[in-house]
């Protein structure tokens, strides 16, 4: 079986790595051959995350060579595409895929229809605002990344609708001892489109970091200012992610309640859970599936909830460990590609034998 992956990003952006990339060693050694054609190229990122413009010269660039693969899509069995085919421009692509009777699975973990139908320019709203909609709807499957994407490819008329999880490989998240340590240490790890959202729990950690026996950890948020939150800054790559994680004493995901924040997916959650580390997070769309508040973690919508979660933790070396092991075990039970891996394969299978019929 052949596939052409049309991925958002290259493997430096997250949501193509975790929802694609990770699965292709698993999807090779089924039989299926993956070509990876991403729209976004890493330089892209690398300016992104610099807040560097992207020149219209490389715009163009990756339209053209998202056409050029087009061109080539009748030499595979299916279409496995992340959101979107072309980006900011109506659903015509998708259109004439459906028209020819070419398969394709589209991919969400975020809220992406939220870019268009909330977009502030009336314009892009009229254009595009049922895009995605529109892209969900002719789609031979949508797999979502929870219940409110899915929710949402359901009220489009999607065709078929499957709940996939954003998940790690739990063989690169080997448990280390985990040691009481003179300073307690909280973190968080991510980017910095999303580092805005720690401002939410700035008054918190600014009362606990007066203690030098306080730190706060912030993988890939560089820049941050955050007025009244001395931090440690870390560079984020692949390969050191995993150490970082588990030098937190508790990792915390904070987001504000809004249309786009519900859609997230709980990535780092399940990051800090498959390091056998207890979470604090927002209360705010899957976080509260993912989070068993008071088992694995702590659910927080006040100042006043954020700094009893930290004390608590603070204070009880004890409860760190059972809630950590218990996250653990939730991971390896839910949101690992050991598990998901056979699913999406099924699915991708289902899509095939249909198209084949």
């Amino acid at each position: 079986m052949k596939i052409l992956l049309l991925s958002r990003y290259s493997r430096l952006g997250a949501s193509s790595r975790i929802r694609s990339y990770q699965y292709l060693p698993y999807l090779s050694r089924n039989g299926i051959q993956v070509t990876v054609a991403p729209f976004f190229d890493t330089k892209y990122l690398i300016d992104l995350y610099a807040s560097k413009p992207m020149g219209l010269a490389n715009i163009l660039r990756s339209y053209i060579r998202r056409l050029v693969f087009l061109l080539k899509s009748n030499r595979f069995d299916v279409l496995m595409v992340e959101y979107e085919v072309l980006p900011w421009l109506p659903a015509v692509v998708e259109t004439i895929l459906a028209g020819i009777g070419l398969p394709y699975i589209v991919d969400f973990d975020d809220a992406i229809f939220h870019r268009y139908d909330l977009h502030s320019n009336h314009v892009v709203r009229t254009l595009l605002g049922r895009k995605i909609d529109k892209v969900m709807r002719r789609a031979a499957l949508v797999v979502a990344g929870n219940n409110y994407l899915g929710n949402r490819a359901k009220r489009a008329g999607a065709k078929r609708v499957e709940i996939l999880p954003s998940v790690i490989d739990i063989e690169r998240y080997r448990l280390k001892p985990y040691r009481e340590k003179s300073v307690f240490t909280i973190g968080w790890i991510g980017s910095p489109t999303t580092a805005r959202y720690l401002h939410i729990v700035e008054p918190a950690i600014a009362n606990l970091c007066k203690d030098e026996r306080t730190q706060l950890v912030l993988v890939g948020a560089d820049p941050v200012h955050l007025k009244n939150m001395p931090a440690v800054m870390r560079t984020w790559s692949e390969t050191s992610e995993v150490d970082d994680i588990q030098d937190f004493d508790v990792g915390i995901m904070p987001m504000p309640d809004n249309p786009w924040t519900r859609g997230k997916c709980g990535y780092k959650l399940i990051q800090y859970m498959a390091c056998g580390r207890p979470v604090v997070a927002s209360r705010v769309g899957v976080n509260p599936d993912i989070v068993e508040d008071g088992v694995n973690g702590f659910l927080a919508e006040t100042t006043a909830d954020w700094i009893h979660a930290f004390e608590t933790l603070h204070n009880d070396f004890g409860l760190r460990m059972r809630m950590g092991k218990c996250g653990r075990r939730k991971v390896e039970t839910q949101y690992c590609i050991q598990i998901t891996g056979s699913r999406l394969l099924s699915h991708i299978h289902r899509v095939v034998r249909k198209k084949n019929v």
